[in-house]
């Protein structure tokens, strides 16, 4: 089956406190988007990648960042929209017709290991969508809007979702069409294929798979990656 992944890079970063948006910024050495795809570029079942950043960077990620760092597999640079759904609508605008699967994977989770990629890939193939978790460690409390406390949920049913999150293309262009349809808005790809009444498979993700959000999650990602590569990984 024919696999290519979108990887949206849109975002400014503003709670980075930064001039640079965090996709951007140097992560042992190399800019945080980099890492992401050179990981993406290093599965075996994914034939093509389509990155998508902000409009006004095209051309510096295009011409600039990829042939500086010997990217192969990006089919293309793709201009995203205000919010992330529209980035990745983009991005399932420019994929090949021919695709059996695609994978979204955010741009600034770097520390993606092939072997979750796969397993994901193989979860979507079977079941037509997928996404990777953790379970949540902590207790966690619904709390109302003046603080108040309404309950403390079950932790052992909850899970925190990351990406990558792998789809059946007509899964995931049907469940983009009919949220822009409806002016629905998801915080991610799965919740829009949820509300298809799909199933979703959860597939256990890593708890080193962070999001570079603040400034905090750069030197943890630092510190795992120096860590990995002391362990040869």
């Amino acid at each position: 089956m024919k696999t290519v992944a979108i990887v949206p890079a849109a975002g400014s970063g503003s709670r980075m406190n930064r001039e640079v948006s965090k996709q951007y910024l140097s992560l042992a050495g190399k800019p945080v988007l980099v890492l992401t795809l050179e990981a993406l570029e290093a599965c075996p079942g994914v034939e093509r990648l389509y990155v998508v950043v902000p409009s006004h960077d095209v051309a510096s990620v295009r011409d600039g960042i990829l042939p500086s760092w010997g990217l192969k597999k990006v089919a293309g640079v793709v201009p995203g929209g205000m919010e992330r759904q529209d980035s990745v609508r983009a991005g399932i605008e420019a994929i090949d017709r021919d695709a059996d699967i695609v994978i979204v994977h955010d741009g600034v989770r770097p520390l993606i290991t092939a072997e979750l990629v796969e397993r994901c890939i193989r979860a979507a193939a079977e079941g037509g969508a997928a996404t990777a978790g953790v379970p949540v460690k902590d207790t966690v409390k619904e709390v109302a809007t003046g603080g108040q406390v309404l309950r403390t949920c079950d932790r052992n049913a909850l899970w925190l979702t990351q990406t990558p999150q792998a789809f059946r293309r007509d899964i995931l262009e049907r469940a983009h069409r009919e949220a822009y349809r409806d002016g629905f808005r998801g915080t991610d790809d799965t919740s829009l294929v949820e509300r298809l009444g799909i199933s979703v498979r959860m597939v256990p993700g890593d708890y080193r798979n962070i999001k570079i959000t603040t400034p905090e999650d750069l030197v943890v990602a630092e510190a795992l990656l120096v860590a990995r590569r002391e362990a040869g990984g």
